[in-house]
């Protein structure tokens, strides 16, 4: 059983959540700030890719991307530089497709915050950074660490935005949703259940990881002895 779309996966999906985990962080406390029509305008641009068709999204990356394109050709003749059909093309499909996973979890972790805490730290001549990494991220820590695995787990399993912008190269750009849709083509179930169980795996794993998160959250939100009103 060759494992490269199992590695393939797992380095897309590790690539683009470190990156999705500081965007939507960025964009959810600036969007947070803002006045609510702008926000409402904002949020709604910011959560379009959610709620698209994956293939949707890949049609726009390779019109974005593609070696036909005004920007793919540049960096094609100039740097020799191919940004579609590769493996780090599929890293731009599972940004745009996971993003919003993390904007939104980020922004309502920031919105739920008590702006008392961060007021407090102003008043003590912290600067803006200081209150920002020591006070809002530690409070936040919870929900944003709950974001980042959604994400992560989002983008292991993408298939229709990543199939359009990297297709399907075994040993090069196969990914386990990939492979699992060529086994299929080709009739071979029992290796593409293999591939299944690898994947059903993982996600058992990553919803039990969120789990235990959201618990976790919740004891410190309300420690024993207290409960909600």
């Amino acid at each position: 059983m060759d494992w490269f779309p199992l590695l393939n996966s797992l380095r897309i999906a590790l690539i683009s959540t470190v990156c999705v985990f500081f965007l939507g962080i960025l964009a959810a406390w600036y969007v947070a700030k803002l006045p609510r029509g702008l926000k409402g305008a904002l949020d709604c641009v910011l959560t379009l890719p959610l709620v698209l068709p994956p293939t949707v999204v890949g049609f726009f990356l390779l019109k974005l991307l593609g070696p036909k394109t005004p920007l793919g050709a540049w960096l094609l003749n100039t740097f020799d530089l191919r940004l579609t059909m590769t493996w780090p093309a599929a890293i731009f499909a599972v940004i745009l497709v996971t993003f919003p996973l993390m904007y939104r979890t980020a922004r309502g972790a920031f919105e739920s915050f008590d702006p008392n805490l961060l007021s407090a730290g102003r008043t003590l001549g912290r600067s803006n950074a200081w209150v920002f990494w020591r006070v809002l991220m530690p409070g936040c820590r919870q929900g944003l660490l709950a974001g980042t695995v959604l994400a992560f787990a989002r983008g292991l399993g993408e298939y229709g935005a990543t199939s359009m912008v990297s297709g399907y190269t075994p040993g090069r750009t196969a990914t386990i949703a990939t492979t699992v849709y060529q086994l299929w083509r080709e009739g071979d179930d029992a290796l593409a259940y293999r591939w299944v169980a690898v994947n059903v795996a993982i996600s058992l794993a990553v919803l039990m990881a969120v789990n235990l998160l959201e618990r976790r959250e919740h004891r410190e939100k309300w420690p024993s002895g207290w409960s909600e009103v």
